[in-house]
């Protein structure tokens, strides 16, 4: 889709026979704006891996903590470095953070599903966001190369 007031045409939707016809400012902030598009993107990227592999953690926690009897002694975490002792009360009773410091009881089950289920989705996002960024990164590439070519093309020769 070409932008009404003159300016680069939107980079999802540019192909190299259209770059070639760009201004030289009009291909610089088009390489500019797709570089910052896919490092956006990449810290996306980062922050569904570090999403996901803290709930592969929480899934694998609950399957520990479902196999310890009732009245288990164990430290319990009240944040990434305090722990205090405690004993296992129903391990067939968890709380689950669903999110802005909301949480649920769940069952050990509907626990397990809930993590499933949002690893599920994390990757399915992180796949389409890699999709995304590698169609980004091509157009950033080429609006790179035909800059160089354009360039070197004004360049007097000697």
């Amino acid at each position: 889709m070409a932008s009404s007031k003159g300016g680069a045409p939107s980079p999802a939707v540019l192909r190299a026979s259209e770059m070639e016809k760009m201004s030289i400012e009009q291909l610089k902030a088009l390489k500019e704006q797709t570089d910052l598009e896919v490092n956006l993107l990449q810290d996306s990227l980062n922050n569904i891996k570090t999403a996901t592999g803290r709930l592969e953690i929480t899934a694998t926690s609950l399957h520990d903590l479902s196999l310890r009897p009732q009245g288990k002694k164990m430290l319990v975490p009240l944040t990434a470095s305090l722990y205090v002792p405690g004993t296992l009360d129903d391990a067939d009773k968890v709380l689950v953070d669903i999110g802005t410091g909301y949480f649920v009881e769940k069952t050990m089950n509907e626990g397990k599903d809930y993590c499933e289920r949002k690893i599920n989705l994390l990757k399915s996002n992180f796949d389409q966001l890699i999709e995304l960024a590698t169609k980004k990164k091509t157009v950033a590439d080429e609006a790179g190369a035909i800059l160089q070519a354009k360039l070197r093309q004004l360049a007097p020769t000697t």
